[in-house]
């Protein structure tokens, strides 16, 4: 296989893609709690004759082709956990698994990564290095699986990494790409805020945490506002309150719930001082106590500047992709940020939009689909940016 060939392999495995992309669909499974997911995997990765380790880092699996050990080696990487979403489309793949689907694209990616692997391993003898393929479990869920991957050994021997995520809010043809800074720290807090109930008639004579957790959503935007930095982006989404369950009874406690996300540590310390500042003001004013569980997210993305000219190099090679776009920093968060502290890489975006198909709902959303034709670009993309990294390394 040359590069000039990479287009027609991808192609033809279409069908490939498809069905292991909708395997996964109709089998989600959470984050942490993956079983059938990983052993489908390996079993995969075993008929095409690669090592394959199962377990890693706790539910994570790990194929390698290596074709000599003194050559480089790249990485390519895939999550593959799903969303506690209740599936709404009616389609014959939809989730088979009620109050869980894909409603983010990890099982495209799963399925871009395992072809990957097919073509690669049957053309192998046009290898000029190494590829490890890593699958991910529990991207959606801190602390993530990828630091777990890592510590038990997924990048050891590994010289660079790649990652790519299917977008809704591409269309199909187009590549995203970001250098340096692409994602930001996705903090999630969740407090209980205490009160004494009583009668909704005589407040009075009660502690409302309802009302002190009203003040406290209010409060936190004017944090948002007015104690950080207008220069630097940050984002409060309250996204949880739960409390109360009768007219006339004011509760005993309430809880609410949300994330915080910011680019930077500064503006991070900063949200957090001004977060309990809030609580202990609260405390004092209406004599509330509260809990507090505060785990910050995962680091942002930072992409290699090389290894992202590579993804942008690979996208120009391949004639169904028409858009090569230089995206914005968003602040969503991706636990690729803990291989890329490691080794240089970078994460690239696919579209897969396409409102004919009714793809182009949010992710995240119970309608999310996708048009599985991206797929066949997540994939050139990617066997181009394999073949362009040995060809780079050769040359040095």
């Amino acid at each position: 296989m040359e590069l000039k060939d990479i287009e027609k392999f991808a192609n033809d495995n279409f069908n490939e893609l498809v069905k292991l992309r909708r395997h996964f669909h109709m089998n989600p499974e959470l984050s942490f709690k993956e079983v059938h997911t990983p052993a489908y995997i390996a079993d995969y990765l075993r008929d095409l004759g690669l090592d394959v380790q199962e377990g890693v880092g706790g539910r994570g699996v790990v194929g390698k082709l290596i074709i000599d050990e003194n050559l480089p080696t790249v990485a390519l990487r895939a999550d593959f956990d799903a969303l506690p979403i209740h599936d709404q489309k009616d389609v014959p793949y939809r989730s088979v698994v009620p109050g869980v689907m894909h409603a983010c694209g990890h099982d495209a990616h799963t399925s871009v990564i395992m072809t990957a692997a097919r073509i690669l391993s049957e053309n192998k003898n046009a290898l000029n290095g190494n590829v490890v393929f890593i699958f991910q479990h529990a991207e959606e869920v801190d602390p993530g699986g990828a630091i777990q991957m890592i510590a038990d050994g997924c990048l050891d021997g590994v010289d660079a990494i790649f990652g790519q995520h299917v977008s809704t809010s591409l269309d199909i043809g187009t590549i995203g790409y970001k250098k340096g800074t692409a994602t930001g720290m996705p903090d999630d807090f969740t407090v209980n805020i205490k009160g004494r109930g009583g009668h909704a008639s005589k407040p009075d004579g009660a502690i409302d945490p309802l009302a002190a957790a009203i003040s406290f959503c209010n409060q936190m935007q004017y944090a948002v506002t007015r104690k950080s930095s207008p220069m630097e982006p940050v984002v409060l989404s309250i996204t949880m309150f739960n409390g109360g369950h009768q007219h006339n009874v004011i509760p005993d406690e309430v809880e609410v719930g949300g994330t915080i996300r910011t680019f930077n540590k500064e503006t991070q310390d900063v949200m957090i001082k001004e977060l309990k500042k809030c609580l202990e003001g609260l405390v004092t004013i209406t004599g509330i106590s509260y809990d507090l569980d505060y785990m910050k997210g995962y680091p942002p993305v930072v992409n290699d500047e090389q290894k992202t000219d590579i993804v942008i190099q690979a996208s120009d090679e391949v004639s169904t992709v028409n858009d090569v776009q230089s995206l914005e920093p968003d602040l969503g968060g991706e636990d690729f940020s803990y291989y890329l502290q490691r080794v240089p890489g970078t994460f690239y975006y696919t579209g897969v939009r396409n409102a004919s198909f009714r793809a182009d709902y949010p992710h995240h959303h119970g309608m999310f689909d996708i048009d599985e034709k991206g797929l066949v670009n997540a994939l050139s993309v990617m066997l181009h940016s394999v073949f362009i990294f040995f060809e780079e390394e050769a040359s040095k």
